[in-house]
């Protein structure tokens, strides 16, 4: 296999029966063991309303896991643009970056990560906030640029921080967009799988190179699930599984505890469509993981891989990033 870094995406899950103080609690243990294996990234991603996710105030849980690491970069994966204005995200991550300097990154979408009324109580105007989503990027670019003595709005801090950005996207609107403007690029296939391959292509073929980058650079997101045995693995899935047939129910709840069995609780169609949404999900015992991941980075050709870990127990959840980190130095070793 050939060597590409690994990276982690937290959603800082409330598991059920659970707070999100304990959530955030967890978050914290993870980036630290992330910190220790040697991952390159720790991110976190902005959502609102949701009884299962602790991330909602995305800068400041970055803070809480930037604060307890050493090395490794912590950022978002990603913040919701049209949900905020550049300049304060430009503040906000300005901030980090003076705190925690060469270790802030700045990952941005396009969707609102909650339903339309909730966007709506966010206080920014939907349709103008999509439409403007590219003139919103180049004015978050310029407030963390260098100082322009005739730019009469400033982001302080901000300014000459160069926060590295990140386009993230589960469309091939996004692959177009991260190749028009330089930047690296980021995909969701581990809930969006569908035009993961044409994505990366036109990013690829049409990448224009920028003061932020050189060439194209391309990371996607799986989900991993690891255990000692593939029957351990596949139970702990289960509460992933949950999840998707929740949000396609529009059922909110918290992160739910795994099952013996999802019989009875899908139905053939929910069973399909939730298969098919997390196909590239890693799930399994050591050998197992290590195959799938694999076949994943021979098919996709990507330059980094962030992995998602939907496990409601933290024990498990940090045991299946031990093994992922040894299948990480076991590549590293083979490169």
């Amino acid at each position: 296999m050939t060597r590409i870094p690994f990276s982690i995406l937290d959603l800082s899950p409330i598991g059920e029966g659970e707070t999100p103080a304990a959530a955030l609690g967890n978050t914290r243990r993870m980036a630290i063991r992330a910190d220790e294996h040697g991952f390159k990234r720790f991110w976190l991603a902005e959502h609102h309303g949701m009884p299962g996710i602790a991330s909602a105030a995305t800068a400041v849980v970055i803070g809480h896991a930037a604060q307890v690491t050493r090395r490794i970069r912590v950022g978002s994966g990603g913040v919701m643009l049209p949900n905020h204005s550049p300049l304060t995200i430009a503040e906000q991550f300005g901030t980090l970056e003076a705190l925690f300097p060469g270790r802030i990154d700045l990952g941005v979408g396009r969707a609102p990560g909650t339903d339309m009324r909730t966007a709506r109580a966010l206080r920014r105007n939907l349709d103008a906030g999509a439409e403007n989503f590219p003139h919103d990027l180049a004015e978050l670019a310029r407030y963390l640029g260098d100082a322009d003595v005739e730019q009469p709005i400033q982001a302080i801090p901000g300014k000459g921080s160069h926060v590295p950005m990140w386009l993230l996207g589960s469309s091939l609107y996004s692959a177009h967009l991260a190749a028009a403007l330089g930047l690296p690029y980021a995909f969701a296939s581990h809930f969006a799988p569908d035009q993961l391959m044409d994505a990366i292509t036109i990013y690829r073929e049409r990448f224009q190179p920028s003061r932020a980058l050189q060439k194209p650079y391309v990371m996607a997101g799986i989900m991993g699930v690891a255990a000692e045995t593939d029957e351990e693995a596949q139970y702990l899935f289960t509460s992933a599984q949950q999840q998707f047939v929740n949000l396609r129910r529009n059922v909110r709840r918290e992160f739910p505890r795994p099952v013996a069995t999802m019989n009875g609780l899908w139905s053939d169609v929910e069973r399909y469509n939730v298969e098919h949404a997390l196909r590239f999900a890693a799930v399994g015992d050591p050998n197992a993981v290590a195959l799938q991941v694999e076949g994943f980075l021979e098919e996709t050709g990507v330059d980094e891989l962030i992995i998602s870990m939907p496990i409601h127990s933290i024990e498990a959840r940090l045991r299946s990033m031990d093994i992922f980190a040894g299948l990480d130095q076991m590549m590293a070793k083979a490169a």
